[in-house]
């Protein structure tokens, strides 16, 4: 039975209004509120970001800066949703879809979920892989073992109220792309235009990368993850309660997950931002439009770094791919193990929940061996954006509903903006795909 007191704690249309903080709240620091948020921000800037926005910067110049001041606020959106559904629920996404409709729908979401992360696991190993290979030698598909088998390891024995601290520190890896805006030569006039003034031209090269862009902001894990992380925090703080049984602990928790969310979401973006200027500065001023390696693609660095360019880019790659990895497989975990109805959670031993942490390594597994069929790296990266682009719209849809609907979310079913946000993102993927399908029909 919901709590009784749950219509005195929030308006019948979900209201986010909230009242003063209380005195433990205001000893809290900032950085002691972020976490999901920033985590899931910080991931979707993986080393499928990187090449897609490297891409992006070296073949359009700034031309496509327009694309993250866009999805900025429609990332905000949808992760928005899928945080509150897990904060008020007590639920993952799987969980929370199963309780409104039937399981082979479900099931379908699930699927498209697997099919984005292990695509998108197997690339970013090959690039992690590749950039030690130029940095010492060696084989990559020893070095794409490697990472998979480091990052089961941290999952499978480090407990997650560690584990989450480290991943925030790597999020810090990503500043070096903010460096380059400030000492390269970035033509500031025209970086505002391409940000401010939508230019796109209808041909298949510009709808692609366009799509990869959206693909690699919106992606489906991250509206898994959050949703999990939420529902982590929830039995890590003992008195954390979800919000449909403690409607008393709405108006801070809601207050503290706008804030992660929209710090996270405003520091992958602005990252985003700044790889996309520091490419259009560097290679594609040079002439350097097409880039077909992580070496190549590192040059972008090197007003900063110099000769050691590719070392701080390689640092770049590794760190995000080991924030990234995680979240990747963790997602796919969750969504299944929700599904199955098995014990879940990376706050548990595996002895606790072996059922979860078998997905868990079915997946990195399953992306390891594709990493290790030889596959172009670059290429992987961007197309992994792209398939991300395309699985995305039916889960939205799935994440909208779910939001919105009074019979799971109860007094607390998002509010008519975040539904008009969310909505507004989901349309904007839709569009995105069917012209990237419509233009790659015609181009064939």
């Amino acid at each position: 039975m919901d709590n009784p007191l749950a219509a005195s704690a929030a308006t019948s249309q979900g209201s986010d209004a909230t009242p003063d903080e209380d005195a433990e709240g205001k000893k809290q620091s900032v950085w002691s509120k972020l976490g999901p948020g920033l985590i899931t921000g910080a991931a979707d800037d993986d080393p499928s970001g990187i090449a897609t926005y490297t891409q992006a910067g070296a073949r359009f110049g700034y031309g496509l800066g327009w694309t993250l001041l866009v999805t900025y606020p429609l990332m905000v959106g949808i992760q928005l949703a899928s945080a509150r559904i897990g904060r008020t629920t007590g639920r993952g996404l799987t969980s929370a879809f199963a309780a409104l409709w039937p399981r082979p729908v479900v099931a379908l979401a699930v699927v498209f979920l697997l099919i984005a992360n292990i695509i998108n696991l197997a690339a970013d190993l090959s690039a992690m892989a590749e950039v030690v290979r130029l940095a010492i030698g060696g084989p990559e598909a020893l070095y794409a073992l490697a990472f998979g088998s480091i990052s089961l390891g941290l999952q499978a024995w480090l407990p997650y109220r560690r584990y989450v601290r480290i991943l925030k520190w790597l999020t810090l890896s990503l500043l070096a792309y903010v460096g380059v805006a400030l000492v390269a030569h970035v033509d500031w006039a025209t970086a505002l235009t391409g940000a401010l003034v939508p230019r796109v031209h209808w041909d298949s090269e510009t709808v692609k990368m366009i799509v990869a862009v959206l693909g690699t902001t919106i992606s489906p894990y991250l509206f898994f993850w959050q949703a999990a992380q939420e529902v982590e925090e929830i039995e890590r703080v003992q008195k954390d309660q979800p919000l449909r049984k403690a409607p008393d602990q709405a108006p801070a928790q809601l207050r503290r997950l706008r804030l992660d969310t929209w710090l996270g979401m405003g520091f992958s973006n602005a990252i985003a931002f700044f790889m996309i200027l520091a490419a259009a500065a560097t290679l594609h001023a040079d002439g350097k439009l097409y880039v077909e390696s992580t070496a190549q693609a590192a040059e972008a660095l090197r007003p900063i770094a110099g000769d050691a360019a590719f070392v701080l880019f390689a640092l770049g790659i590794l760190g995000t791919g080991l924030l990234a990895l995680p979240v990747l497989t963790g997602s796919a975990a969750y969504a299944c193990a929700e599904f199955l109805k098995v014990r879940r959670g990376l706050e548990k031993p595996v002895g606790a929940a072996p059922a979860f942490y078998a997905i868990l390594a079915a997946a990195m597994v399953c992306g390891m061996g594709i990493s290790l069929v030889g596959i172009d790296p670059m290429k992987a990266l961007v197309w992994a954006a792209v398939i991300n682009s395309l699985m995305s719209v039916p889960i939205m849809v799935g994440v909208m509903l779910a939001a919105s609907s009074r019979r799971l979310m109860g007094n607390l079913s998002l509010p008519l903006r975040w539904r008009i946000l969310g909505w507004t993102a989901t349309a904007a993927m839709a569009v995105a795909a069917i012209a990237f399908i419509a233009t790659s029909l015609i181009s064939s």
